[in-house]
């Protein structure tokens, strides 16, 4: 595959790579060639090691890592970790991610807090623990998943929107910040997809048909939707894009 060869020899650090589009991020990265270093809390060691194996069924290397995202320490411990044995990082995908459903009158500030230290806070630590070793090569990839919600909003996801359009605001100003060292920033902005989390807006069937009804390709997204665009972010082939932001919602926003 000629885009593999371009991006043979990289290494990405995933996190929240265990299931949903994590794992297919993690798993598209391995069919291009990209040695990784995947991330999940300890609770998902099982299905983290499930993705890890099928991606080293695609010939790379791959290391777990057990870590909290939203905890500077272990984000560090993580970090030295895949250094250490798969010697640096070139890419970088900031996906873990919750989504805990609340309206903003019954929302529990430890809700609020929860989303925003996973989905923004998490993004902006390992964004900053990894960002040393891209200035010292002089190279990295950055894409950071954010949400259409970060953008329109949906009831009872007042939290998980305002950590979205977080993340958001953080790619555009990183990418201003980091551009002159030879490293990218970009985000991923996921539709309607058919994933775990997802299952919140989907597993009503009249609310699932009214969500293909919005969407110009009249489908639900799967994971390996994303999977694809994060790719491109992460590989030579935008080498000089930065700062952008990508709706992957087959239309959604059309409507």
């Amino acid at each position: 595959m000629a885009q593999g060869n371009r991006t043979q020899g990289k290494i990405a650090l995933v996190t929240g790579a265990s299931r949903g589009i994590g794992r297919a991020i993690a798993l598209g990265l391995a069919e291009r060639g990209f040695d990784l270093a995947l991330n999940d809390i300890a609770r998902q060691a099982g299905a983290l090691t499930e993705t890890a194996g099928e991606a080293r069924a695609q010939g790379v290397r791959v290391v777990e890592l057990h870590a909290d995202v939203s905890a500077k320490d272990e984000v560090q411990a993580m970090v030295d970790r895949a250094v250490a044995e798969l010697g640096t990082i070139h890419a970088l995908v900031n996906n873990a991610g919750i989504l805990i459903a609340a309206t903003v009158e019954s929302c529990p500030e430890t809700a609020w807090d929860q989303v925003m230290d996973v989905n923004a806070k998490g993004t902006f630590l390992v964004t900053q623990a990894v960002l040393p070793l891209m200035k010292a090569q002089g190279y990295g990839r950055i894409c950071n998943i954010a949400s259409i919600g970060g953008k329109h909003g949906a009831p009872e996801q007042a939290h998980y929107s305002a950590s979205k359009a977080a993340v958001m605001g953080f790619t555009r100003v990183l990418a201003q910040e980091v551009g002159p060292l030879g490293i990218t920033a970009n985000c991923v902005c996921p539709g309607i997809i058919l994933t775990d989390m997802g299952r919140v807006n989907l597993d009503d069937p009249a609310i699932r048909d009214g969500w293909k009804a919005k969407t110009a390709m009249a489908r639900i997204g799967a994971p390996e939707d994303v999977a694809g665009p994060v790719a491109f972010f992460c590989s030579d082939d935008s080498a000089f894009v930065t700062g952008q932001t990508l709706n992957v919602d087959g239309g959604i926003v059309l409507s």
